[in-house]
């Protein structure tokens, strides 16, 4: 065990910096300047500002990479030398027929390699073992003590390890082969954790070592083919670790199953049996005791062995020489595989985040940085578990695209990105920048030059490493989970080598340049025990890490991320990359570049380095020269005397690199002519071959000559900025009592920007200087411009002026400009002297004050007299304002106008004459705010006041010498109201009452006006009367939802005869797409107000409509019927009110119109829903009574009240004293009905009509006659106004208790029975329906037809129509197939209210049922549910009550008379039986009801 594995103790955190946007604006300056600190901690992380979010310019959908594979336990240095061993010991016993099987000390896998070291440490088993320091072992194990583990540990140490180690040392070279005993079952019962320990994961990790299974039952002896003990590398994987993968093999969780050796005798081939000898006593005899090694076919007998072996044994063995060929292989070098999968950022992005949230149990943003940071040192530290990771590291961004905006042709950049691919913040400009050494390099050296981008997931790792060349590194993290970083400064990266080499040292002897493969880690709680110091960061989105030259640097991520990192070189660099390079030198590694190559390049163009890089470069190229001086003095020295220059930039890398030290040469190198193929470096002149000196020869880049030629030219480039550095300072200081001209000064601050001189502090002196020189020239400039351009800039002060005269004398610069000033300085005091003298004789004359003022101004500085000359000026000026605005001739100003005078005057200097002028208008002010106050009141009110109150405001305000707003609009409002009133008085005093339209127009001007008006409030109520009338009058004749305006229905439709017409104005109507009243009757609003023309238009209208229905008649007529079986293609058809053709069964034919519809697309008449007659009795034969008659709703457009309830209406109107259209078309409807009733009343009344109706009440009364004898029941009339019927008034009665008894179809939950049966019934009497019972003449029939087409016009129910109906009915045969429609359309209705009803009987007696539920517990919720199902109820109930209400507004024409009204039918009735007292039946009087009772009146 290693002490402090158990808990990991974060190091220190790195310096953290955040420059300013100054600061950042110059990225290789600010690193530079935060170097003294964050270098001494070899990493710091640095925050941009916080608008500064570069845009992610990868494309997402075609990145795609191939990540690396990681297991945890093999990158720590201590857990692989660990993981190497147990493969070793692993391998040592399985070659020997034994599976390792490793124990358990107190709950935890023995640490075999600690256990070994631990040995080794204390002097060895024997000398641990003499002095009995076992105890001690257990203790430097961090074991508890006081438990006998010491003992234990020697028998582990003796069983498994002492062998191994013994073997190892090459003490014995013959090995027993001994197996590893199994635990017994007394150690089972000491340490249960035995039983259970089972350890899972993928990876090359130590597996669980369960119990092994004793094969006591086999005791036959044969080989048995095993897999190989030895796996090879991968050849895929391209840096697998051998040793892991093996250790799978060795380690196995699953018990082994021990077979025997394969002897000789199992060998069938007797011919061979003679070539078996024993290799030690060289004897073939006691074959049966001849063991047979698995490895090299070597025979030995058991007994020669040494130690012998007492019996053969089981399972592979091999030979003493074979065990020590296998267990002497050295190990493989470690790498990191490929990964397998190829990955978009999408799906390695969903791969992550699902390990993370798997692997802790969270949300991935919900894990503490702090418990990833402890589980990775845990995982990395144990050799128990395995977990596998995978990283998408070192993409390169050449191939896939950078994570920052570049500038490049094939892409058009928005503002934004343009400004983001030109920061030097950006990685992909930053190593170019031409304060950077790299910038200097042609070629791009992928991952110094050009970035790398990084994917990473949780546990993803970075091992510990630095960069190429010592170089600079800076890392960006674009988006994503931070990146743990751990950090150790460049004086301790020698000591860190030196301690991982110390604690580690089985690595670094396979593997000398261990830490330049980015392969291993190491615990930083370890490093820091041993003195590394060691610092931490955790790298936020958006944050940059940047690691100091030979910085080592490790870390790992704490999630999925994505990152981008670069190498860059500033001029610091170059004497770490110089000691770099002698340092790879001594570890024999390849250079990225010539880093002499690099120096010499720039020595070549010294004018375009900077000034800092310059002399940096002075001091390499010295101390280069030197060096290159002195080998190839030894060279010289060496006999070699032959030399040729060569262009070494122009080879390749592989072609002038040292065949000793792989350093890549430039200045120089020794080649052989007999040896083309290698060269060597100056440093290793002795190892290039054996041939002579004189064939070899040197090759060079430059002369001896060359190389101080270019020197000289840095030194130059390095000391200008000295020689300028003088010359400033001479200037600045006056040394020599000359001022320079400002545009000498000019000409060093330009050489310095030119030759890109540092930001000293000498050359910021000189930058202010400039600046007050330019500040001072175009304050003198101000001062001496004309006029204009003075007033435009700020004046100076007489004291400004002054000091700005003593600091042009004191700057380093020589002005000319500074005699100007000492002009304008005299100029000023000469006018001072002037502007005392006019103050001091006040009251002086508005004009020379004025002119002085002028003057003043012209100067450009500010005197103090001129600022009293002003406030003199104005004052006068004020007050003359303020009078001439008073004045009574003048025009009345407004109050804006006094207030802004009186501001004004607060802002003036304070005088007698100024502060009694401010009291007066502040006083005028005052009372006309106060009476804007009274106005505005009046005005805003919702009280209005009365026209006498306003009159009195307006009047007190007359005198007030200010335009007033508010008095002004209540002067206006005063004006309308009397104009209102005007016109109210003519409308009222006319010779016809006003229209309703002229009187809410009057009604919503007075409403505006903001005066009391009682004439308003009787005009409201007449309005309000009148609306109140023509809604009474809609409710009685509009059908619910009616497309159609009072007025429309009143008035004739004088368009009838246009079938296209009056369908198209329907369609519109339904779809309120038609609004106009009036349009039929040709009448515009002007002559609604005429009663005459109302009346005309009414009567040409009742011609129009009875023209156009006659030719509508016609054209209907010539239609082919829907129900014949052909129709001709050419012939016009008729179209429904759906707009389709109705054809087939369930048409039926308008009687007034004669056109087609579908019977389910208009309402249709009810053959039940008049009283239900007795199913037994003969009358139910009597089909004319049956109500067929079918009216479109094109024809029918309203309600059609009977005529009683339109002269209620009529008396109601006689009351308004307002004229409405609706009332005149009315009275006009009213006088047509009446008119058309009288003479039906006289067509029935004939002499040959009453014959028929005799004929046919003596029809009814035989069918009456014939009761079956079933049963017995009463048979009620259809309708009381028939006239062969009996007492209309009682068969009302008998109606109604008809429909209270239960037997309507009106009722929904009686319906179903009795209905369903009622259809059934008439639908078998159809075929015994015979006509016509009379014979019509056609000079009867004729008159009638006309009548009952000219009633069907009418909007209005008369019983006379109903009666002609029934004659005209009688008169026929019995239309069948229309009364088959009408019984198929009340079947399919009835069938949809069957359902209904069912559905509310259903839901009523799941009601009752939760009533009944716990009504003890449960009061309050049953009452709340009660009322909840009454509301339910009602609204189903007041659903199917509406539903059936319909129906009766359908059938409203066809119902009896009200009871009321039998007084006028008695009367009636008896002068018709005066007139024919031998009629059987009674008809109920025609005559036009001329009055209505009071009562009546009011029940409308």
């Amino acid at each position: 065990m290693e002490p402090g594995c158990d808990e990991f103790l974060p190091p220190p955190e790195c310096p953290v910096f955040e420059p300013s946007w100054a600061e950042f604006q110059d990225p290789l300056g600010y690193i530079a300047k935060i170097r003294p600190i964050a270098e001494k901690s070899g990493i710091c992380k640095i925050r941009p500002p916080a608008d500064w979010q570069p845009p992610f310019a990868v494309e997402v959908d075609n990145f795609r990479f191939t990540p690396r594979v990681q297991r945890l336990n093999e990158l720590e240095a201590q857990t692989r030398v660990k993981l190497n061993y147990l493969d070793q010991i692993a391998k040592f016993w399985e070659i020997q027929g034994s599976s390792l099987k490793i124990p358990n000390v107190e709950r935890k896998i023995l640490d075999l390699y600690s256990l070994s070291k631990i040995v080794i440490e204390e002097g060895g088993y024997e000398a641990i073992c003499k002095d009995r320091r076992w105890a001690r072992v257990a203790q430097r194990l961090h074991y508890p003590p006081g438990k006998n583990i010491g003992s234990l540990l020697r028998s582990h140490y003796e069983r498994i390890i002492y062998p191994y180690e013994m073997f190892q040392s090459g003490a014995n070279h013959v090995v027993r082969a001994l197996k590893l005993p199994e635990p017994t079952e007394e150690d089972i019962e000491k340490h249960p954790e035995l039983k259970k320990l089972q350890i899972y994961g993928p990876g090359p990790k130590m597996m669980g070592l369960g119990l092994m299974a004793k094969d006591k039952d086999k005791t036959v002896h044969k080989k048995v083919t095993c897999p190989p003990t030895v796996t090879v590398k991968d050849e895929q994987s391209g840096g697998g670790n051998v040793s892991s993968t093996l250790l799978k093999q060795h380690l196995s969780l699953e018990p082994c199953t021990k077979t025997t050796m394969q002897l000789r005798k199992n060998h069938s081939s007797a011919q061979f049996i003679d070539s078996y000898i024993c290799q030690v006593c060289s004897r073939g005899d006691e074959d049966d005791k001849l063991l047979f090694c698995d490895g090299c076919d070597d025979n030995y007998h058991i007994f020669c062995l040494l130690p012998p072996l007492p019996e053969i044994p089981r399972g592979i063995w091999r030979c003493p020489k074979c065990i020590l060929a296998e267990c002497k292989q050295p190990p493989e070098a470690f790498g990191f595989e490929q990964a397998t999968q190829e990955y978009s950022l999408q799906s390695f992005g969903e791969m992550a985040d699902s390990f993370k949230s798997d692997y802790f149990n969270m949300p991935v943003h919900m894990v503490p940085t702090e418990l990833v940071e402890k589980e990775f040192w845990r995982l990395v530290s144990s050799i128990e578990e395995d977990v596998t990771v995978e990283y998408g590291a070192d993409i390169h961004s050449k191939e896939f695209g950078s994570g920052f905006p570049v500038s490049n042709s094939k892409q058009n950049l928005s503002p934004e990105e343009k400004e983001y691919a030109t920061s030097g913040w950006n990685l992909n400009v930053m190593p170019v920048l031409d304060q950077s050494v790299l910038c200097h390099i042609n070629a791009d050296i992928s991952g110094m030059k050009v970035p790398w981008l990084y994917v990473g997931m949780v546990f993803s790792a970075f091992c510990w490493h630095i960069e190429d060349h010592w170089s600079y590194s800076i890392n960006y993290l674009h988006w994503g989970e931070p990146k743990t970083w751990y950090g150790v400064p460049s004086l301790a990266a020698e000591h860190l080598e030196e301690v991982m080499k110390m604690l580690t040292p089985e690595l670094f002897d396979s593997q000398p340049d261990l830490l330049h493969q980015l392969v291993t880690l190491m615990n930083p709680n370890t490093l820091m025990s041993h003195g590394v110091p060691v610092v931490r960061t955790n790298q936020c989105a958006g944050e940059f890490v940047i690691t100091f030259p030979r910085a080592y640097h490790s870390g790992f991520n704490q999630g999925y991320n994505f990152a981008e990192a670069v190498n860059f070189c500033t001029a610091d660099w170059l004497p770490a990359g110089r000691q770099c390079i002698e340092h790879y030198r001594r570890l024999r590694r390849y250079c990225v570049f010539s880093h002499e190559e690099l120096i010499c390049k720039m020595a070549a163009f010294p004018e375009t380095l900077d000034l800092n890089l310059a002399v940096a470069v002075h001091k390499e190229m010295f101390i280069m020269v030197q060096e290159e001086r002195r080998l190839r003095k030894a060279l010289l020295e060496k006999g070699v005397t032959e030399a040729e220059r060569e262009a070494f930039e122009l080879l390749p890398d592989d072609e002038r690199q040292c065949i000793k030290c792989k350093t890549t040469c430039f200045l120089s190198a020794l080649a052989c002519y007999d040896c083309p193929d290698g060269l060597v470096c100056l440093s290793h002149i002795n190892d290039l071959c054996k041939c002579s000196s004189s064939r070899q020869y040197l090759r060079y880049r430059y002369t001896l000559d060359e190389l101080p030629t270019m020197l000289h030219k840095l030194k130059i480039r390095a000391e200008s900025f000295d020689t300028w550095a003088n010359k400033v300072r001479v200037a600045l200081e006056v040394e020599d009592g000359r001022k320079r001209s400002f545009e000498e000064l000019r000409a060093l601050e330009s050489e310095a920007r030119e030759r890109r001189f540092p930001n000293s502090e000498l050359l910021q002196r000189l930058k202010n200087c400039l600046s007050e020189v330019e500040a001072c020239i175009a304050q003198v400039l101000g001062l001496v411009s004309g006029q204009v351009a003075r007033m435009d800039t700020p004046q100076l002060t007489l004291t400004e002026l002054r000091v700005l005269l003593e600091q042009m004398g004191s700057l380093p610069c020589a002005m000319h400009q500074i005699g100007d000033v000492k002009d304008v300085l005299e100029q000023v005091e000469a006018y001072q002297a002037e502007a005392r003298e006019a103050l001091a004789t006040l009251p002086s004359s508005p004009g020379l004050l004025r002119s002085l003022l002028e003057r003043g101004q012209q100067l450009g500085v500010e005197v103090p007299e001129a600022h009293q000359l002003q406030q003199q000026v104005e004052q006068a000026q004020w007050l003359d304002e303020v009078k001439q605005a008073l004045a009574p001739s003048a025009h009345r100003g407004s109050l804006v106008i006094m207030q802004g005078l009186l501001v004004m005057g607060a802002k003036i200097a304070s005088s007698p004459s100024v502060d009694k002028a401010r009291a007066e208008l502040q006083e005028l002010l005052t009372i006309a705010e106060r009476w804007e106050e009274k106005a505005h009141f009046c005005l805003e009110a919702r009280q209005k006041h009365p026209p006498a109150t306003l009159e009195a405001i307006i009047r007190e305000t007359e005198n007030i010498p200010v335009h007033l707003p508010n008095i002004q609009a209540l002067k206006e409002a005063l004006t309308k109201a009397q104009a209102w009133i005007a016109d109210v008085d003519e409308i009222q005093n006319g010779d016809h009452y006003p229209c309703l339209d002229d009187l809410e127009g009057l009604v919503a001007v007075g409403r505006d006006l903001p005066v009391g008006l009682e004439e308003l409030r009787q005009l409201e109520l007449q309005v309000l009367t009148a609306h109140s009338w023509r809604e009474k009058a809609s409710k009685t004749f509009l059908k619910k939802n009616s497309c159609y305006t009072l007025l429309e229905v009143l008035c004739p439709c004088a368009d009838a005869g246009s079938d296209s017409t009056k369908r198209s104005r329907w369609m519109e109507k339904a779809l309120g797409l038609y609004q106009c009243d009036t349009e039929l009757l040709g009448l515009s609003a002007q002559d609604l107000r005429d009663p005459g023309s109302v009346i005309v238009a009414f009567k040409e209208g009742e011609q129009k409509e009875k023209e156009g229905i006659l030719q509508l008649r016609r054209t209907n007529s010539a239609k082919p019927s829907p129900l014949a079986p052909s129709l001709m293609a050419s012939s016009p058809t008729s179209i429904c009110v759906c707009g389709q053709v109705p054809a087939g069964v369930g048409v039926l034919q308008c009687d007034l119109c004669q056109d087609w519809f579908h019977g389910q697309c208009v309402s249709v008449p009810h053959l039940l829903t008049s009283p239900k007659p007795s199913l037994t009795s003969s009358p139910l034969l009597a089909w004319w009574e049956w109500d067929t008659k079918f009216l479109c709703p094109l024809c029918m457009r309203s309600r059609r009240p009977r005529l009683e309830t339109i002269l209620a209406l009529l008396v109601a109107l006689q009351r308004l004293p307002v004229r409405l259209p609706e009332g005149e078309a009315l009275q006009c409807l009213t006088e047509r009905a009446i008119g058309w009733q009288d003479r039906a009343r006289k067509a029935l009344a004939s002499e040959d009509v009453t014959a028929l109706l005799r004929q046919l009440a003596e029809l009814r009364q035989q069918l009456q006659a014939k009761p079956r004898p079933e049963e017995a029941s009463v048979y009620t009339s259809a309708t009381a106004c028939d006239p062969i019927r009996e007492g209309s008034g009682n068969n009302i009665s008998k109606v109604q208790g008809l429909l209270e008894n239960g037997d309507s179809v009106t009722s929904p939950e009686n319906m179903a029975p009795g209905k369903g049966s009622d259809l059934e019934l008439l639908s078998s009497l159809l075929p015994q329906l015979t006509g016509p019972v009379l014979e019509l003449p056609e000079a009867i029939r004729a008159p009638l037809e006309e009548l009952m087409m000219e009633g069907d016009l009418l909007e209005v129910t008369l019983d006379e129509n109903h009666s002609i109906w029934q004659l005209l009915q009688a008169g026929q045969p019995p239309d069948l197939d229309r009364i088959r429609t009408l019984l198929e359309l009340e079947k399919f209705e009835h069938q949809g209210s069957r359902t209904r009803s069912r559905a509310l009987e259903r839901r009523r007696r799941r009601q009752k049922v939760d009533q009944g539920r716990n009504v003890e517990n449960l009061v309050q919720q049953e009452l709340q549910s009660k009322r909840a199902r009454s509301s339910g109820i009602m609204s189903q109930v007041g659903r199917e009550e509406e539903h059936y209400q319909e129906k009766a507004d359908r059938e409203n024409m066809f119902l009896t008379p009200s009871t009321d009204h039998s007084p006028f039918l008695k009367g009636n009735q008896n002068s018709l039986q005066h007139k024919d007292s031998g009629s059987s039946a009674a008809c109920p009087s025609l005559m036009p009801l001329l009055q209505l009772s009071y009562s009546d009146e009011q029940q409308l």
